[in-house]
């Protein structure tokens, strides 16, 4: 029989080797952060019969870490490429050590860490067998 002692010395299982604990992946300022969300974003738009498919799946993956985009435009054509402005948690709103007191600071959520905001972009083409391949990107 194990006693408490033995419990408090076993090691759990190594279930987040791969997480890097030392990056904020809300600072979206970090080049690192950008590079990180561009791989795991590249990996779900990857291969999609239908592009509504990969862009749905998209805005649920983004919107498990607080980011979101407006709804995408029809895919039309055999390739293109469209351009999605990303919000963090919906954008900010409220008064600022600044703001007068008759208005109010609304933005993005991103743009006070990054010049302009963060954009998803999202190339397509059409493949042989009538499939879609996708492309994205946070810019």
């Amino acid at each position: 029989m194990k006693n408490f002692k033995t419990f408090m010395t076993e090691k759990p299982a190594d279930q987040d080797l791969a997480l890097d604990n030392r990056t904020n992946m809300g600072v979206f300022s970090d080049p690192l952060v950008i590079r990180k969300l561009n791989a795991w974003v590249g990996s779900i738009a990857d291969n999609y019969v239908l592009p509504e498919d990969a862009i749905h799946r998209l805005r649920g993956s983004l919107s498990k870490i607080g980011l979101s985009f407006d709804e995408a435009p029809v895919i039309e054509g055999k390739s293109g490429s469209m351009s999605l402005p990303l919000t963090s948690f919906g954008g900010r709103f409220g008064k600022g050590i600044n703001t007068p007191h008759d208005e109010f600071e609304t933005d993005d959520g991103i743009s006070h860490m990054v010049e302009g905001g963060l954009t998803l972009v999202i190339d397509y083409d059409i493949t042989e067998d009538n499939s879609y391949h996708l492309h994205a990107r946070i810019e």
